[in-house]
């Protein structure tokens, strides 16, 4: 594997492991799965991806740095094993990993902060301040102001 390569792969799998815990990983995954199915890998691998999410997910914060560094390298191996196996022919993987690049600047291109604060005055519930709210629940506990 030329260097070129190599260094391609450990951030394609750094990409993904960040990924893992966006919005776009429902994309990624299957970005993934189809170059998985195209080199004839072992289809427990694309299962494994949704397991190694779900591990990377219950990491509490203290954790989740060593497991995300964990994961990116056994994924950077198995990208590596992947294109070594395919005999110099490495176009597909190249395509993957541009594209879970893309994929993770265009996520992070999508991500906003809003921080709203309010001031003055006496709010006795909840307060919202958004475009759009979809399947908004609220639960609190009725208090008698009388």
């Amino acid at each position: 594997m030329d260097s070129e390569l190599a260094v391609l792969v450990a951030s394609g799998a750094t990409t993904l492991v960040s990924l893992m815990v966006t919005d776009s990983w429902t994309h990624a995954r299957e970005l993934v799965g189809r170059y998985l199915t195209r080199t004839g890998a072992n289809p427990d691998t694309f299962d494994d991806l949704q397991d190694t999410r779900t591990l990377l997910l219950a990491a509490d914060a203290t954790e989740r740095e060593r497991t995300a560094r964990e994961i990116s390298r056994q994924y950077g191996d198995r990208l590596r094993r992947l294109a070594e196996a395919d005999d110099g022919r490495d176009e597909a993987l190249r395509a993957l990993l541009t594209s879970l690049l893309k994929l993770s600047a265009s996520a992070t291109d999508s991500w906003r902060r809003v921080d709203n604060r309010i001031s003055g005055g006496v709010q006795h519930g909840p307060v919202v301040q958004s475009g759009i709210v979809t399947g908004l629940t609220f639960h609190v506990d009725h208090v008698d102001r009388q």
